[in-house]
């Protein structure tokens, strides 16, 4: 809206020109957006902890973490309204990719809403089941691909880094390979969020490196001279990811170590799915495996280890999946498990952007 009413003003006001550069929108996107959360932080931890909508502690889990209990969740409502508020005062409304990803947003949360106010609110243990939340999401991501899909201007080429000449297009196939991008990236961050801060840190590394992707992705001059695939109108993106850095920066002020307030599945599903999102449009989707190197981690040690307890008859890989519970379990304080987590994170995130020149 800032954008909208501000920058055709720069025929009589030469300093609203400014207001076209992204670069220097997405700097106060995500000003606003860690602001929202910071300002509005302490009002959203009292009013779910009057609600009582405190945090379960599964009895399976480490004793660690039982003094947890209670401690309020669902705070990813302030991340997505933070998201959300700020690209709509930002961004260009008129571009199709960032309605894109505030209609991936609005729905992955919506979902998550649903299965914490299930079990939060409604005391259900178990939420949503695992097949309606999993049916819902793919629905949404299809839903997606389709979107994109039929856009003219969008590609269904698929990008192999560091292989310039190997470049599938899948065609109408593509709308299931997005979806699939999309929902396993929204499960892996869900499954990462089980320590203080532990989601959001690697979400925030993620969201920065894949700001520079959708920036350059959307630049013709400096994409053609990279050699990765223009996307027209993708360098708004970047607008979008700024929004995610900075609501999740907010955010990380009061759920780092010890957390005020966990963000509960209406902030990590939607999280990791615009993630997922963002790494379809600019592109970059096999590269998601490294920038979320470590969600992808999370989400194979939960895989191998519930794969190998059937097949073994109870016997485990690690003491406890995901992997964060393996090392707490191992004698790591949670602290050193999560900022150790997040030294992974940005090494992941330095080797992705080296791909940028290895093609």
């Amino acid at each position: 809206m800032i954008y909208h009413f501000l920058y055709p003003l720069h025929t009589e006001i030469s300093a609203f020109n400014v207001f076209r550069y992204i670069t220097f929108r997405t700097i106060y996107v995500s000003l606003t957006a860690f602001l929202i959360c910071f300002l509005f932080g302490p009002w959203v931890i009292r009013k779910l902890s009057s609600l009582q909508i405190g945090q379960f502690i599964r009895k399976e889990g480490p004793e660690s973490h039982f003094d947890k209990a209670g401690t309020p969740t669902m705070g990813g409502i302030l991340i997505i309204f933070s998201i959300l508020l700020s690209t709509l005062l930002w961004a260009d409304l008129a571009n199709h990719y960032i309605w894109i990803a505030i209609f991936v947003a609005v729905g992955y949360s919506a979902i998550g809403f649903t299965d914490d106010f299930l079990m939060q609110i409604k005391k259900q243990s178990k939420g949503l089941s695992a097949r309606n939340k999993f049916l819902l999401q793919y629905f949404l991501g299809l839903l997606t691909g389709t979107l994109l899909y039929s856009n003219p201007d969008f590609s269904t080429i698929v990008t192999i880094p560091f292989f310039k000449d190997l470049s599938p297009d899948l065609g109408i196939l593509y709308i299931p390979f997005a979806a699939f991008v999309i929902v396993g990236t929204s499960n892996a961050v869900n499954l990462t969020d089980g320590l203080d801060g532990l989601a959001a840190g690697p979400v925030l590394i993620a969201s920065v490196t894949y700001m520079i992707f959708a920036y350059v992705s959307g630049h013709a001059r400096i994409a053609e001279y990279l050699q990765i695939t223009y996307v027209t109108g993708g360098g708004e993106i970047t607008i979008f990811c700024g929004a995610l850095a900075g609501a999740t920066l907010g955010f990380l002020w009061f759920n780092t170590y010890p957390a005020q307030i966990f963000m509960g599945d209406v902030g990590s599903l939607p999280m990791g799915a615009i993630l997922g999102t963002v790494a379809v449009i600019t592109k970059q989707e096999i590269l998601l495996m490294i920038v979320g190197g470590l969600f992808v981690i999370e989400a194979l040690s939960v895989i191998f280890q519930v794969g190998y307890f059937k097949m073994t008859s109870g016997r485990r890989i690690f003491k406890m999946a995901p992997l964060h519970h393996h090392f707490e379990l191992k004698g790591w304080p949670e602290p050193k498990v999560i900022v150790r987590f997040w030294i992974i994170s940005i090494a992941l995130a330095l080797i992705s952007m080296s791909t940028l020149k290895l093609r």
